[in-house]
């Protein structure tokens, strides 16, 4: 074959190879990973009590190894075993941002497949039942994936409409503004609609929060706006709009792929007019 027609074709891969690279990497630009592919370095790990109303094996302690970094298929990744009640939460605060979380459920569980994204975590560890920080929940519990719930002080507002059984609530984008929290009328709302996947396969949740207003997505799918987000003390309010996100150990092994976050100058207009 003629050189100069080899090294035209050579140019010309080349050239490709840069551009899907270009691309590749710009489909990430901006986004940080907050899990290294090795360890869980920038993590601290929180564990409960093994037994009801025992002592909690404390911050950084984790002899039954509840938190881990596992190959899976040559892959590096989170693995939480779901044994014991803990929190696996970010060194840092965060504000104004997307996280993109991808898990999928392991093959055992303590009592069900439990596990809940935890954000504008604030307070000790233990405020929330016994074990995690105040916090707001991205319910990730199979059946439930998308719920909010008001762990510890926390508190939000959510557009809402009762349920059929009268006690509980459900986000509905047309619905009353109604205020949840601890001394309200309920501390967790159920989610629009179901739009997790089948147990074994990859769940996709994005986490979106500007200023006090949150949006939980299940793949690729808005489930739950929050509005207002705070904390209550003594019957008042404080906004929240910050804080350290926290991944549960919850009765369910679960193995986390990927964990990216992106600083946000808005929520983007589409996911607040589903």
């Amino acid at each position: 074959m003629n050189p100069y027609i080899i090294s035209m074709k050579i140019i010309y891969f080349a050239l490709l190879f840069t551009l899907l690279s270009s691309v590749c990497s710009s489909a990430q630009k901006g986004f940080k990973h907050l899990f290294n592919g090795k360890n869980l370095k920038g993590w601290d790990t929180y564990i409960g009590p093994v037994e009801k109303n025992g002592t909690p094996i404390g911050l950084n302690k984790d002899p039954m190894k509840i938190f881990t970094v596992e190959k899976l298929n040559d892959q590096s990744l989170i693995h939480i075993s779901g044994e014991v009640f803990g929190s696996l939460a970010t060194k840092k605060e965060y504000s104004d941002y997307h996280v993109r979380m991808i898990f999928k459920w392991g093959d055992k569980a303590v009592k069900n497949f439990n596990s809940g994204l935890l954000y504008h975590s604030f307070g000790p560890f233990g405020e929330g039942l016994d074990v995690w920080m105040s916090s707001h929940e991205f319910q990730l519990m199979t059946g439930r994936m998308g719920d909010s719930y008001c762990m510890g002080k926390s508190y939000f507002e959510i557009p809402s409409i009762p349920a059929s059984d009268g006690k509980s609530y459900i986000y509905d984008p047309a619905g009353e503004k109604r205020k949840f929290g601890d001394g309200m009328i309920a501390k967790n709302v159920s989610k629009l609609s179901d739009n997790e996947k089948p147990k074994g396969e990859w769940n996709t949740v994005d986490l979106y929060c500007k200023g006090r207003t949150s949006v939980h997505v299940v793949n690729d799918k808005v489930v739950m706006v929050n509005y207002n987000s705070g904390k209550i003390g003594n019957g008042v309010v404080t906004p929240v709009s910050k804080g350290k996100i926290q991944i549960q150990s919850e009765g369910g092994e679960l193995y986390i792929k990927q964990i990216i976050i992106e600083r946000i100058k808005q929520i983007p207009p589409g996911l607040l007019n589903q």
